[in-house]
């Protein structure tokens, strides 16, 4: 049988995790307190952390004696959501198993007796037998306040938690005729942290140099969550002291939702990665929602729903104000169909109400607001993101948006823009003409390799736009960077062309992570590479078998690495060796000639598969929802879909592409040099 990992060698800071039950029923999780030794309820000494394991479980048909034994009662103080979970299920084994928990401590037997009524609130007794005239008790209230009930203890010398709720276990501890040294110098003293509500503001600064990198955080989320749909907004809602409305960005997504210990890690600084294995998995840091939500604004409420839970969880700056501690309200919900019930196996009802009642008072939502909310999961499941008091700029906030024109062309849809409209620095750029620097809809074209997700802004969607099947001149570049395979896609883009734009876009998990590196000549000139676009990705490269990642915790860049070292300079080589073989040559001395990329793709509104249009179809024609069974593919979703072979894909050279747009013109279309190779 293997043995647990104690409590305090996993770092945490819980209260009811202390009796954690293994796949074979026994605990052996310890607790450690901070004691104060106190005589006459004046404090003598604080003492240093003590040990108590939890040794064994053993049936109660096998202590006869122990309605002879002197007894107390236990009650639970969890510092979170996470231990009162933990303190019913320690109890739900107890009463369904008929056991009783034994406490091994020195000449002492502690044993811990199943209630009359399992919840994360019950009390239970505990039976304690001690060889001496020593006597052990256990007493905790939830104001911190020291109980004083008469102890079997002769000398009523009492020992009392230090620190509040900051403590490791948040129990009390009552013992006589033991003075402060002996006790101080069996135990090494441990130090925990507290994490004050400034630190919430901190942790938006991971993106204060681009917001969108926030927003693209949430998107992450509901990518990984398996989520179809996704919908970003800005609406306005009235705030209940000021009166004031006030605009509310708005995520959201028909995702698997999160059950109440998915939230509790989602609002957590931090947690442990998963042992699964899932290639497709963006988030791997565990701050994203923290980092995201806080550098759009100081307030945001989490409604999330799955198959069989509801939960609510409110992150907020104004909550906090003026306090030691973070506090994050969370009131988690049973859910048969329709019908809710407050999940006692996860907080007591009391709690759940005290939670509510903050969430109601500190954000603009009442029950009304939350109910209508909650009527947009329908039977389904999903998460929606609520934020608002939005981060400002001068004045006015960071973000600006509108709602473009109903029925208008792809050039007046709403968008969300970054009012600054500031393209972002990179080495050896010179061109400003980068709107998915500022434009969220323009970003969110291309954020993903392969994109699947239907992604609204504004209530009008975004047309996906995977660079590597919008160019010309196309080529697959395969190799090895430190023994690990790497495919590269460069082509040239009209578009980019003439924004005066090149460069590589990384991707890592099918995630932009870079856009527009220049490498090679490109660093040099502003003409060499021009209208070149690189395709890569290099999570291969860039995730270690020992489950390090050289990836920035923001994705906005990687780490200075070896990896990424070798990636330049193979990316530089390839490059220049492109550029010196297709367009060296080339007169780009005419305008207005319109380049057709190698293959026209469309994607299915149904499978969100990419089909490759005939060389001789009109683009133009199709329709705004597209499917597979339509013209002119006629196939059908469950068709595998295609791609790119490698090598060069040089059918440019024989099609230019569209006429040139002034047909008047005695303008030469420009055609590559003929070096090269492979289907056309």
């Amino acid at each position: 049988m293997k043995k647990p990992t104690p409590v305090s060698e996993r770092n945490s800071q819980v209260t009811a995790s202390l009796f954690g039950i293994s796949d074979s029923g026994v605990f052996y999780s310890p607790m450690v307190m901070f004691l104060v030794l106190k005589k006459d309820k004046k404090m003598i000494c604080t003492t240093r952390p003590q040990e108590l394991s939890l040794t064994c479980e053993i049936s109660k048909n096998k202590i006869h004696s122990l309605s002879e034994f002197p007894q107390f009662s236990l009650t639970p103080v969890p510092n979170n959501l996470h231990e009162m979970s933990e303190w019913g299920n320690f109890l739900n084994y107890l009463c369904k198993k008929d056991k009783v928990a034994l406490i091994n401590f020195e000449q002492y037997q502690f044993y811990i007796l199943p209630p009359a009524l399992v919840s994360t609130s019950s009390s239970v007794n505990v039976a304690y037998n001690i060889d001496n005239t020593v006597n052990v008790a256990y007493n905790i209230d939830n104001t911190g306040s020291v109980d004083t009930r008469p102890r079997d203890s002769e000398s009523g010398s009492q020992l009392e938690e230090c620190g509040g709720p900051n403590t490791a276990e948040g129990l009390k501890f009552s013992r006589a005729e033991e003075t402060c040294n002996e006790y101080q110098s069996r135990v090494p003293l441990k130090n925990f942290i507290r994490a004050d509500p400034s630190y919430l503001k901190t942790l938006g600064q991971a993106h204060s140099g681009w917001i969108f990198g926030a927003i693209a955080e949430l998107v992450d989320n509901s990518k990984d969550a398996k989520a179809t749909k996704m919908d970003i907004f800005v609406d306005i809602i009235q705030l209940k002291k000021s009166r004031k409305d006030v605009p509310m960005l708005c995520l959201i997504d028909d995702g698997q939702g999160m059950n109440h210990d998915e939230v509790m890690k989602m609002v957590s600084f931090g947690h442990k990665q998963s042992h699964k294995v899932d290639t497709d998995r963006i988030g791997k840091f565990g701050v994203g929602f923290k980092t995201g939500a806080m550098r759009l604004g100081r307030d945001v409420l989490v409604l999330t729903q799955t198959t069989t839970s509801r939960s609510l969880a409110f992150l907020s700056q104004s909550l906090n104000e003026g306090k030691d501690n973070i506090e994050i309200p969370i009131v988690s919900y049973c859910r048969q169909g329709q019908r809710m019930e407050i999940d006692l196996s996860m907080q007591s009802e009391a709690l759940a109400k005290y939670n509510l009642k903050a969430i109601k008072d500190f954000s603009p939502f009442n029950k009304y607001l939350i109910g209508e909310k909650a009527a947009l999961f329908g039977t389904g499941t999903g998460t929606q993101i609520y934020i608002w008091n939005l981060d400002e700029w001068g004045s006015k906030y960071c973000l600006e948006w509108h709602d473009g024109l109903k029925g208008g062309s792809s050039f007046h849809q709403g968008d969300i823009l970054i009012r600054s409209k500031r393209t972002r620095s990179r080495p050896g750029q010179i061109s400003q003409k980068v709107p998915l620097d500022y434009s969220l809809r323009a970003y969110l074209e291309i954020i993903f390799l392969v994109p699947r997700m239907k992604i609204s802004v504004q209530r009008t969607l975004v047309k996906s736009r995977p660079l590597s099947k919008f160019l010309t001149q196309t080529i697959v570049e395969t190799g090895d960077i430190l023994r690990r395979p790497v495919e590269l896609i460069l082509g040239f883009s009209q578009l980019e062309w003439e924004r005066a734009n090149c460069g590589m876009f990384l991707y890592w998990h099918g995630r932009l992570i870079e856009a527009y590196k220049r490498v090679g000549g490109m660093t040099h000139s502003a003409d060499v590479g021009r209208g070149v676009i690189g395709v890569v990705d290099v999570t291969n490269l860039m995730d270690d078998e020992d489950g390090r990642v050289w990836v920035h915790n923001n994705k906005q860049g990687f780490q200075d690495s070896e990896q990424y070292a070798c990636l330049e300079q193979w990316l530089s080589r390839k490059v220049d060796e492109y550029w010196d073989n297709n367009f060296d040559a080339l007169e780009l001395n005419k305008d207005n000639c319109v380049f057709k990329p190698d293959h026209e793709w469309v994607q299915c509104d149904k499978c969100r598969k990419w089909r490759i249009l005939p060389t001789d179809f009109d683009s133009r024609k199709l329709p705004l929802e597209w499917f597979c069974y339509m013209k002119p593919f006629k196939g059908h979703c469950s068709d595998s879909e295609q791609k790119m072979a490698p090598g060069i894909v040089n059918v440019s050279t024989k099609r230019s592409g569209y006429a040139c747009l002034l047909k008047d013109s005695n303008d030469k279309k420009v055609e590559g040099v003929g070096k090269t190779s492979g289907a056309g």
